[in-house]
């Protein structure tokens, strides 16, 4: 990873009366230039002679998912409604299928396990996290958690529940793939504005001195002062006494305080829209203040139409596990709102 050094050597603080008198220099940490997240490295699925990996981090995509807030909880709000209308049955359990669910809503793909009995008849569907699961060629499966750490299913005992994908037919893709990078954007403007506070920048200036009543001792002093003012203990105080200097002599001018403000509240903004775009979540189910005084409109109304468009396709792409099967095991019921009038 490439690093831009913020911090740079102090110029030479002795200086002739007859050169120039400015003085300039910089303090903090070196600052990375380059996110950590390289999931995006979008390839084929490449055969390892055994199974097809997948065309991206399966592991950094599942990390990505605690990158947004509102890609996080939208999310969940999917996942909640799906457990509140199943019906559990003898064989899939509400905890099973909300694992199984999860792992489709966030991976892209979703897993069960055909446990079978001593007499050969399913007893019961367990599932398989996505995250570690492999496709082979011919229907078989792999859970793979790491080197010499695999585990071959038995042939036909697994249901694999895919996104369609554009590219390749093995493996899925989530449907808020397409907002990744505005989810990413989100989580790095927190975590700059954190570090922002954290190391006191928030409070960051230029010292513009003229004052021809300072000698280098005091400049020394102050810039003394100045650097143990950063990082822990910040929002310190300092004076500066020039009994003899002009008005104007020091001036403390803000770096773009406002401007940063502004920056940061539009890119969380415009990323919180991009994700809820792409999950196709109504605001207002999602808890979201309305900025104006009309707001949203009703809470009811969108969540009946949600449910419709949303909610339940794919509650019938879910269905195809009782055609692989070849009975209903998988059933929902009619979402509803209790307390209508």
């Amino acid at each position: 990873m490439t690093e831009q050094l913020a911090s740079q050597e102090l110029l030479p603080a002795t200086l002739d009366a007859a050169s120039a008198g400015t003085q300039v220099f910089s303090f903090g940490e070196p600052t990375p230039v380059l996110g950590g997240r390289e999931v995006f490295d979008y390839l084929e699925c490449w055969f390892n002679g055994r199974w097809y990996e997948p065309p991206l981090s399966l592991n950094g995509l599942a990390r990505s998912v605690g990158a947004s807030v509102h890609l996080h909880s939208g999310l969940m709000f999917k996942r909640n409604l799906l457990s509140k209308t199943f019906i559990p049955h003898p064989m899939l359990s509400r905890a099973a299928f909300e694992q199984f669910a999860l792992d489709f809503l966030c991976l892209g793909n979703g897993y069960l396990e055909k446990r079978r009995s001593v007499l050969g008849s399913t007893r019961q569907l367990v599932p398989s996290l996505a995250k570690y699961m492999r496709v082979g060629p011919e229907g078989q499966f792999y859970q793979v958690q790491g080197w010499k750490n695999e585990h071959a299913f038995e042939a036909g005992s697994i249901f694999h529940l895919r996104e369609a994908d554009l590219h390749q037919e093995i493996y899925g893709l989530p449907e808020w793939i397409s907002a990744l990078q505005s989810a990413l954007l989100n989580e790095s403007a927190t975590l700059f504005r954190r570090k922002y506070y954290e190391n006191g920048s928030h409070a960051g200036f230029i010292l513009y001195m003229t004052d021809a009543a300072q000698t280098e001792a005091d400049i020394d002093a102050l810039r003394k002062a100045l650097k143990e003012s950063k990082g822990p203990g910040n929002f310190r105080n300092l004076f500066v006494y020039s009994p003899t200097g002009k008005k104007d002599g020091i001036q403390l001018i803000p770096v773009s305080e406002v401007a940063a403000k502004d920056e940061f509240n539009s890119i969380k903004n415009q990323t919180r829209d991009d994700v809820l775009a792409s999950l196709r979540i109504p605001p207002q189910l999602m808890g979201i203040v309305p900025q104006n005084a009309g707001g949203f409109g009703s809470i009811r109304e969108a969540a009946q139409i949600y449910a419709a468009n949303e909610l339940e396709p794919i509650q019938t792409r879910m269905t195809q596990l009782n055609h692989w099967l070849g009975e209903e095991v998988l059933r929902f019921k009619p979402y509803e709102i209790r307390g209508e009038a």
